[in-house]
């Protein structure tokens, strides 16, 4: 078993999207969504290979896999104790494009957001 650990990044976006999810959606939304997200990112410590190896999808080399869990991406490596996630993007953003100047979207994911 692997420990997970998180970049102070994620932290902060961890923290943001409970407030976020509080204000809008209530109390128990919120809690309901980061215990899904903290249950699917501690399955990564039995099984770092559940995610997807972002080198295979975009011919990209990295060693960074993500992970896709409520309407989120986290992004991670794995490392030989540990598994750390490195960042984390909502749905909406591309994050190909800011993690390797490249674009993951095609003309129909831009047509459907509106971006």
């Amino acid at each position: 078993m692997k420990k997970i650990e998180y970049s102070k990044v994620v932290q902060r976006k961890l923290k943001a999207l409970k407030e976020e999810l509080t204000e809008k959606y209530g109390g128990e939304t919120s809690v309901d969504t980061m215990t899904k997200i903290m249950r699917d990112i501690h399955h990564l410590s039995d099984n770092d290979r559940i995610g997807i190896q972002i080198s295979q999808m975009y011919d990209v080399d990295t060693d960074y896999w993500y992970l896709f869990t409520s309407h989120n991406y986290f992004i991670y490596r794995t490392e030989k104790t540990s598994v750390v996630i490195v960042n984390m993007f909502n749905e909406k953003e591309d994050f190909m494009l800011k993690l390797f100047g490249i674009s993951g979207r095609t003309q129909e994911s831009i047509d459907y957001w509106g971006e």
